[in-house]
């Protein structure tokens, strides 16, 4: 089997946790190199890019072609709509979905000096910082977690954000404020690794033995929610599900870009039938004033 994936550190690491996993299944597999949108244009923010899903659009080309036979991205990278042919054949159990600061000369974010400056492509993630660090300040931040972790320690930034599942993949035990997911709303589908395959195919069969039930009812719901406000990563938008027996706790919120305006709503739904009530969750949110607030970021970002 040939898996595609970005280059970077991270997206190698995911790649080869799921050769090891198909390994044990009995299914041999190699890893295709293949560098992407995103990979290429490293001097915008994320949300100035064009075009649908930076970091997986010519991996979906590849699939498409037959070129590779599956391909494995963090699920939050993957837009909500879809190329024709292509599915999400499984995806690995979360390993965490919070957002964490790594700080250089403090223990909290609360304790940084008026005007500090924190490392950020996330416009969900400055939005917050905004909001819930009003004397802190953001700057836009590119590169793959070592080079954030450089420019870090050469003084360009006074903290960092960074998703707690990339450190746990790359193996990275830094000291961190671990932000609590039900203040700081991570994004929907965080820290998930999803395995993409065209349909029907023999491959998207063998992947599916992979497949984490919990988390894939967690992540459905999540994106559901985005989706219904059309949130991309223009949006400051957060989404978390968490699912304990038989029913899931979720938390959604939308805000300002400059963090002063919030909406969210918080709700436990079953998950017998959790699409739909996803969706009633998703109307409560945008009638509440979230798409006001998420259609105000696209137009203030041209998007």
């Amino acid at each position: 089997m040939r898996i595609g994936t970005r280059g970077s550190k991270l997206a190698l690491a995911q790649a080869e946790k799921v050769r090891r996993l198909l390994k044990g299944q009995g299914v041999e597999a190699t890893i295709t190199i293949v560098k992407t949108s995103g990979d290429v244009q490293k001097d915008s923010p994320l949300y100035m890019m064009k075009g649908y899903g930076a970091f997986v659009r010519e991996i979906d080309d590849l699939l498409i072609k037959n070129e590779i036979d599956v391909a494995v991205h963090s699920l939050k990278d993957i837009p909500t709509v879809r190329p024709e042919g292509l599915v999400t054949a499984a995806v690995l159990k979360r390993e965490s979905a919070l957002d964490v600061a790594v700080i250089r000369n403090a223990e909290r974010l609360a304790d940084l000096p008026k005007g500090a400056v924190v490392g950020t492509s996330s416009t969900r993630r400055a939005a917050m910082i905004y909001r819930h660090y009003p004397g802190l300040t953001t700057k836009d931040i590119r590169g793959n977690v070592d080079t954030r972790l450089r420019k870090l320690q050469e003084g360009e930034y006074d903290a960092i954000l960074l998703a707690e599942a990339g450190l746990i993949r790359l193996g990275m035990d830094l000291k961190t404020e671990r932000l609590d997911p039900y203040n700081f709303v991570p994004a929907a589908n965080q820290g998930v690794i999803a395995i993409v395959a065209r349909q029907g195919s023999p491959e998207a069969d063998a992947v599916k033995k992979l497949n984490d039930e919990t988390t894939w009812i967690e992540t459905r719901v999540e994106r559901i929610i985005a989706a219904g406000l059309d949130g991309g990563c223009v949006v400051p938008m957060g989404v978390y599900a968490t699912r304990v027996g038989d029913e899931l706790d979720v938390i959604c919120e939308v805000l300002s870009l400059d963090g002063k305006q919030q909406v969210r709503v918080r709700d436990t739904i079953p998950v017998a039938g959790c699409e739909e009530h996803a969706k009633r969750v998703a109307e409560r949110l945008a009638l509440s004033g979230g798409l006001t607030l998420a259609d105000a970021a696209r137009k203030e970002l041209n998007k």
